[in-house]
Formats: C-alpha cells, sequence, structure tokens
C-alpha cells in the first residue's frame, strides 16, 4: 500500500491534538500495534509542538503542516513550520536542551522522537524555519489461529 495525506494548520496549541489524531487515523488503515500508534502520536505531539512554541515562539499567525506517507510496513512523516529556525541542531538533540528554561520545558522531545522512530532528520535554518523528516517501521503482525 502506497498513500499519502498532508494538512497545515494555524501554529496554536489547541491543533496539537488535532494533528496528532489526524495522523494516527491516517495511520490506521496499516494496522500498527497500540504502542506503535501511541508511539507516533507522541513524536507528532512533540514535533508540532516543538514548531509552535519554539519555531513560533507560541505566537499566533503561522502555519505548522505534516505529510504522511504510507508505505507496505513503514510510515514516513514530514512535520515542518517556518519560524525562527534551530542555530545548533547538535546542540538541540541532546537530553535536556531547552531554549525555553522559563516555560518549565524538559528538554526531551528530540530524545523522544528518536527513540520511538526508527530514523530522524532535522533540517533547520535560522529565521527559515525546520524541518523534521522521521520514518517508522512497523512490525508484521501474524494472525494465530
Amino acid at each position: 500500500m502506497n498513500n499519502e495525506m498532508y494538512v497545515e494548520f494555524a501554529s496554536v496549541s489547541e491543533n496539537e491534538s488535532f494533528a496528532r489524531v489526524t495522523v494516527a487515523s491516517f495511520v490506521a488503515q496499516l494496522d500498527p500495534t497500540m504502542d506503535e500508534l501511541t508511539e507516533i502520536k507522541t513524536v507528532v505531539s512533540e514535533a508540532v509542538t516543538n514548531a509552535i512554541i519554539h519555531g513560533y515562539n507560541n505566537e499566533p499567525g503561522h502555519h505548522v503542516s505534516i505529510s504522511c506517507i504510507l508505505h507496505e510496513d513503514e510510515v514516513e512523516l514530514t512535520i515542518k513550520d517556518s519560524g525562527i529556525g534551530i542555530g545548533d541542531v547538535d546542540e538541540a538533540r541532546q537530553p535536556l536542551y531547552t531554549s525555553k528554561p522559563e516555560l518549565e520545558r524538559s528538554g526531551m522531545g528530540f530524545t523522544i522522537i528518536e527513540n520511538f522512530m526508527d530514523a530522524l532528520e532535522i533540517i533547520s535554518t535560522p529565521e527559515n524555519g525546520t524541518t523534521v523528516h522521521m520514518t517508522k517501521q512497523l512490525s508484521k503482525k501474524t494472525v494465530s489461529k
């Protein structure tokens, strides 16, 4: 199966749950395990929240986009913003790093994404935004008789 979807929405925190549920509903057609679906929902939440809070400084009037491509047993997700970007991606990927300590953020977003997905690529340019590209191989279920 190859299928794909694209969605763009306003950069307001209320849309984080919309993004999570939309991607989960789309991915459900591959019949992932509950753990796989939970992990995918979590990474969408993390990446979208990062875009809104860090990319756009929680200021409305911008957009976040998600593309999701389904392959036979793999999910390919790309979440983009055109916000302030990340000056040092390697530093941002470090556990507990946060650019907004005053918000009491845990700084574990990219670490969680990296642990739940099979591949993670972060492309960011200051003042031009960030693209987070992720893939996850789904387990093949066996049907018992």
